[in-house]
């Protein structure tokens, strides 16, 4: 007899985490739409007392799909009244609202990051769920560090979660440390030896150091975990979270062996994939899992005509159940912009007239070169035109000349929050550099470029291609820095055009416009207030940095 696993989505909270990318609050807006259309249990949607853009985007989010009949919407907060309060605050628009209190419990965590003894751990502990549970029912506890921890003590810390009114138990491998066999026996041990446990839900939470993430994720299935915490695409900190789209698509292709089931409509997910991988700039590999661009491709000649004769001698899932059917609607150069709406707003995008007038003029550009678009040349163009950054600076034209004995030379014209329009030629050692070096001559040199990459959304040789690029503050560590500050001083932009040099001019600018638009926003400004009292028996020794 099957059983429901919850999935709890972190892209918004844990993914965001990962270097470089840090999503506007309309970007966390549309992917929070499509994790509810995903049909994910419970979204965490931020961390409100990290930052009072974190609390206002949480908010947003719980008010926008908080829905009586959507996700549960799940803030993160550390065990202390203040954090718990801001999470409140922020999750209070939401029907289904849920707080995650962590705090860590490994010695070597105890020891040199939270200078707290054992016993001040386990009142901490207390004193912070018995506060959240007063205030909200659904309350979950992670123990940071669990796969590090001693297991005497760690159950100590869960039983007095329980009783302190704890209704989900998350037991998270945060720096990637477990296999398989440990993290199968930590999960079953805990179900053994902890009183109580039988009346919550136990969680998985699995970091992907060594590769095994969603292996210890299913794992943790098979010991009896009814809840499983993931992020689109497997992003997140260092090398990521068990990816949602892996662990899902793993309990649904061998429900015979794990006999769960999740509620996700799996044709949702590879739009998920492209949706995230838009709107923080981080590519999707090609051999990715499932969402890849080489997961249903066939080349070796022994695989191909295997897979003529039957699908299943080299498939074991359909590329339709995941969402990658061919395209099915086409759009051309004579389809009007409410013919352009309706096909985007019946895939759930939603649009202001600005940015609508956007997405309409770029298709039109590449509609005149290409002539006929499918779904995903027009998806990758409604990505690159909606949830910007403000438009401080706009491309209005770039020219370039380059050739295996000609010196890349650009010319670009800008137009700048003034409106004027401003010219500046440059050369490089190619075609994007000279158009990257002519935007820096008009901006002046604003950041440092710290990475670039290209991908054909469609086939053919008049494929649209997409273009991410990454820039942070010159001055300041790379995009690997250990701090959130540093982090959030790394933006991206996108942008999609059959001209792969406009799509990477687009996308230069609209990096260099988030880049812009941090500086000039007012700390605190439109936020919502995040500051409580201290929680007095947790107050001691309470850690400033994010979980993992």
């Amino acid at each position: 007899m099957e059983s429901d696993v919850r999935v709890f989505d972190t892209t918004l909270r844990d993914g965001e985490q990962a270097p470089g990318c840090t999503m506007t609050c309309d970007e966390k807006l549309e992917v929070a739409r499509q994790l509810a259309r995903l049909g994910v249990d419970v979204i965490e949607a931020g961390f409100p007392a990290a930052s009072a853009g974190d609390c206002s985007a949480v908010h947003a989010v719980a008010g926008e799909v908080g829905t009586p009949d959507g996700p549960v919407i799940c803030g993160l907060a550390r065990a202390s009244a203040r954090d718990i309060d801001a999470c409140l605050r922020a999750i209070e628009p939401a029907a289904r609202r849920r707080v995650h209190v962590f705090l860590a419990t490994s010695d070597v965590h105890m020891t040199h990051k939270l200078r707290m003894s054992r016993d001040q751990v386990v009142d901490a502990v207390a004193a912070a769920v018995g506060y959240a549970s007063a205030r909200c029912a659904d309350v979950e506890f992670s123990p940071e560090d669990a796969t590090r921890s001693d297991f005497e003590f760690l159950c100590e810390v869960l039983r007095t979660a329980i009783e302190c009114g704890a209704t989900t138990l998350n037991i998270p491998d945060t720096v990637g440390y477990a296999t398989p066999e440990e993290y199968h026996e930590l999960l079953a041990g805990i179900r053994r030896s902890v009183p109580g446990v039988e009346a919550v839900v136990l969680s998985t939470h699995c970091h992907d150091d060594l590769g095994m993430a969603v292996a210890n994720t299913l794992a943790g299935v098979r010991a009896g975990a009814r809840q499983v915490e993931c992020t689109i695409n497997g992003i997140g900190e260092r090398a990521g979270n068990a990816a949602l789209e892996e662990v899902v698509m793993a309990l649904h292709t061998r429900g015979e062996l794990f006999g769960v089931r999740t509620p996700i409509n799996t044709r949702e997910i590879a739009r998920a994939s492209r949706l995230v991988s838009a709107c923080t700039g981080m590519r999707v590999p090609p051999n990715k899992a499932v969402v890849g661009a080489n997961a249903f491709a066939h080349e070796a000649g022994i695989h191909q005509d295997g897979f003529l004769k039957h699908r299943l001698t080299y498939e074991i899932m359909d590329a339709e159940t995941v969402g990658l059917e061919g395209s099915s609607l086409v759009l051309g150069k004579h389809s009007g912009r409410h013919a352009v709406r309706a096909h985007l707003e019946a895939r759930g995008y939603r649009f202001t007239d600005e940015e609508l007038t956007r997405v309409f003029s770029r298709f039109k550009e590449v509609a005149d070169r290409k002539k006929v678009l499918d779904d995903r040349d027009i998806e990758a163009i409604a990505l690159g035109e909606t949830g910007r950054a403000p438009a401080l600076y706009t491309l209005a034209r770039a020219d370039v000349t380059s050739g295996t004995h000609t010196v890349a030379t650009a010319t670009v014209h800008l137009r700048g929050p003034d409106g004027v329009v401003r010219t500046a030629e440059a050369a490089g050692s190619g075609p994007v550099d000279a158009v990257f070096q002519a935007v820096d001559a008009i901006v002046g040199k604003p950041g440092v470029l710290v990475e670039f990459s290209v991908d054909a959304v469609t086939d053919g040789n008049n494929a649209v291609g997409g273009v991410a690029v990454r820039v942070r503050e010159p001055g300041t560590p790379g995009d690997g820095g250990a701090s959130r500050a540093g982090r959030a001083r790394a933006f991206h932009g996108y942008g999609a055009s059959t001209d792969i040099i406009v799509a990477a001019a687009e996308a230069y600018v609209a990096a260099l416009n988030r880049l812009f638009g941090t500086r000039q926003q007012a700390p605190g400004a439109d936020a919502l207030p995040c500051v409580g009292p201290p929680l007095r028996e947790a107050a001691r020794g309470v850690p400033s940095g994010l979980p993992s």
